[in-house]
């Protein structure tokens, strides 16, 4: 857009205008606007140098608007009501919204708590585009940049003051594993564990997770058994079905059924004495955003849900 044409024009000349078209007096109009009559004068002579025409002229009847002014004051209003609709905090409708809102989580988070979330947005904000991200690095930069509106990741070993936080809670993790895997029913220590191939699913920002046992997962995924790396649960699910592979993951993932067939949580060794704590995070520049804010209501409701519906699974 070329604005230059824009930089000429002051928003109060344009109210003065409307009010002019209204009142056709200088005087009522400077009383509606609280200003002296030598200033609404000074006013008028200003929007004739912008819009290069008279505007209004004297008759016996008051000011009469010329062809110009008809033509603007057709327009002006509808565009002042606009720029008032624009600069006014107007409660927000769920149900009326239409937008996009791009949230960053894993596959893990997502096979969880999706079909919850969208089963709600469906029927409470149908007009609201929800994207997800699944790989994306330095997530706190893209949330400050705009190109992420909110987060749900693993937690980090520290979060600026430019961030709005909110822990989701934690779980100790689990091995995946097929059903009838060697290792079920056993108890399980390092050893065992490095006796069998690993499949690591990409973790976003890893070296900025706050995970104080790590070299634990390091050590057991650095097995001589070689292991597969992949972006996908899905396909990393199938592998598993399919081999003797072993995956770490949060336990909520076998809530899924299709997520959960054929495969079985094991338990990791019992010096694993910490939980994955995953944090919902968004820039504080969306705090007054009614829409950033319904919508990260609902996230907290669903995984308030989920996390129901794990506990009962248990």
């Amino acid at each position: 857009m070329d604005t230059r044409d824009l930089l000429k024009v002051d928003l109060n000349l344009l109210i003065s205008l409307q009010v002019l078209l209204e009142e056709r007096s200088v005087s009522r109009a400077a009383e509606r606007l609280f200003i002296t009559q030598p200033a609404m004068s000074k006013t008028l002579s200003r929007l004739r140098q912008v819009f290069n025409d008279e505007l209004f002229t004297r008759s016996s009847h008051g000011m009469q608007p010329t062809p110009r002014a008809l033509e603007l004051g057709r327009s002006l209003e509808s565009i002042l009501h606009d720029i008032k609709q624009l600069v006014s905090i107007s409660d927000f409708e769920p149900a009326t919204y239409e937008g996009e809102i791009t949230v960053a989580l894993s596959e893990f988070i997502g096979i969880g708590i999706l079909p919850l979330l969208m089963s709600r947005l469906s029927l409470l904000a149908p007009g609201l585009k929800l994207r997800t991200i699944t790989r994306v690095e330095q997530q706190l930069d893209q949330l400050a940049n705009g190109s992420l509106d909110l987060s749900i990741h693993l937690k980090l070993r520290s979060y600026s003051g430019d961030f709005l936080t909110y822990s989701l809670g934690g779980t100790a993790p689990v091995v995946l594993a097929r059903e009838a895997h060697p290792l079920t029913g056993k108890r399980l220590d390092w050893e065992l564990l490095s006796q069998y191939p690993y499949i690591s699913l990409y973790v976003s920002d890893l070296e900025l997770l706050e995970l104080v046992r790590a070299e634990d997962f390091r050590r057991a995924s650095n097995s001589s058994r070689g292991g597969f790396e992949t972006s996908h649960l899905l396909t990393a699910l199938e592998v598993l079905r399919a081999t003797d592979y072993l995956m770490p993951a949060p336990p909520f993932v076998l809530n899924n059924p299709t997520a959960g067939y054929k495969i079985q949580a094991l338990s990791f060794p019992s010096e694993i004495d910490y939980e994955l704590e995953y944090m919902l995070v968004r820039h504080k520049r969306t705090a007054r955003s009614p829409v950033h804010n319904w919508l990260w209501q609902q996230l907290l409701e669903v995984f308030e849900e989920l996390n129901e519906r794990v506990r009962r699974a248990i």
